[in-house]
């Protein structure tokens, strides 16, 4: 018998959260969503649970996103799959977000997307010296969802911005700097930490016993450039901008855009920065939207296919340059779904 892909536990005053598909790096499923979200309103009424607590099973993922390949099989097949999976992550999401007991993520292992969805909405969020946050979705011919028009753009400075578009992986101490992590602690903590939280120590207290300091963050070396670059009025400009500059850094930068999807970066550009203004629930309807048109283009299919399934790591976009994708193909994706717009509670 099959081991199921989330655990649910009570242990003392707090509930418990596992993902369990190590093998998957915790990607999250339709079902584990499913799942999740009733369990989540259980404890949230529940006077004996003070607090809740999400992991992943093993040491190399809290949780590394959704399952991209079923989501790609899905939408090239037409099957309802897909739309339901974003429909009910999305609003798991905004549960995690509304929740009103402290939801603590222990952020071990890799945190991408979807992992990214059910931590970085809570309000504690420990990150280890495994942990490697990122949102790489302009990658793949998506865009950060999960939240990101919400947590991205309330990032200090140009940091959401720079994260969107580039793609690019946090460790630790650039977690905590750019307020994606709120404590570091070894990862042998973590079960003494749960183990003092079922004991019904105060939260606070209990993080701050156990925190360290996991050093200087990286990236505040480049936090100048950051904010400069990428406050610029188009993904266009901030790629020329880069180019123009001329440092290895700025370059690798924009190399590493240049390797994105154009839709993908224009359509996150404006995300993020209609997202500032934003309320989350706002957020995540919008965000659905924009899945939706995403589920009917080319650019998420052939993204999966190069980096997932080819593994070729060449992706024919369409269109293949920022000048190709107008301002009306922009608009397409955030306009309304009309009956089948996102419902929240």
């Amino acid at each position: 018998m099959s081991e199921p892909e989330i655990l649910f536990e009570r242990r003392g005053c707090i509930g418990v959260i596992t993902m369990n598909r190590p093998k998957a790096l915790n990607a999250l499923t339709l079902e584990m969503c499913q799942l999740m979200g009733p369990q989540l309103s259980k404890w949230d009424d529940d006077h004996a649970i003070k607090a809740v607590v999400i992991e992943g099973a093993g040491e190399k993922g809290f949780c590394a996103g959704g399952d991209i390949r079923a989501l790609h099989d899905s939408g090239k097949a037409g099957t309802p799959y897909a739309i339901d999976f974003y429909r009910t992550e999305y609003q798991l999401n905004t549960q995690i977000y509304h929740f009103r007991k402290p939801y603590i993520a222990l952020m071990d292992g890799i945190t991408m997307g979807g992992g990214v969805g059910v931590s970085v909405h809570g309000d504690h969020r420990i990150v280890t010296d495994r942990t490697v946050f990122a949102m790489p979705e302009t990658g793949i011919g998506l865009y950060p969802d999960v939240g990101g028009s919400y947590f991205l753009p309330r990032c200090p400075g140009q940091l959401g911005m720079y994260l969107g578009l580039t793609g690019a992986r946090f460790k630790a101490a650039d977690c905590l700097y750019a307020g994606v992590g709120t404590a570091y602690m070894s990862p042998e903590k973590l079960d003494v930490l749960k183990d003092q939280l079922a004991e019904g120590t105060d939260i606070e207290s209990a993080i701050n016993s156990l925190k360290e300091d996991p050093g200087v963050a990286p990236i505040a070396e480049h936090r100048e450039q950051i904010d400069f670059f990428f406050s610029k009025l188009s993904v266009d400009e901030i790629i020329s901008a880069l180019e123009n500059e001329g440092s290895e850094w700025c370059l690798e930068q924009a190399q590493a855009m240049r390797t994105k999807s154009p839709t993908s970066m224009k359509i996150t550009y404006r995300q993020i920065c209609e997202g500032a203004q934003l309320s989350f629930d706002n957020c995540m309807k919008m965000e659905f939207r924009m899945t939706n048109r995403i589920m009917e283009g080319h650019d998420f299919y052939e993204g999966v296919r190069a980096v997932i399934i080819d593994k070729d790591q060449s992706p024919k976009w369409n269109p293949d340059t920022l000048d190709g994708v107008s301002t009306d193909a922009v608009n397409a994706y955030f306009e309304t779904l009309g009956e089948n717009e996102l419902k929240l509670p």
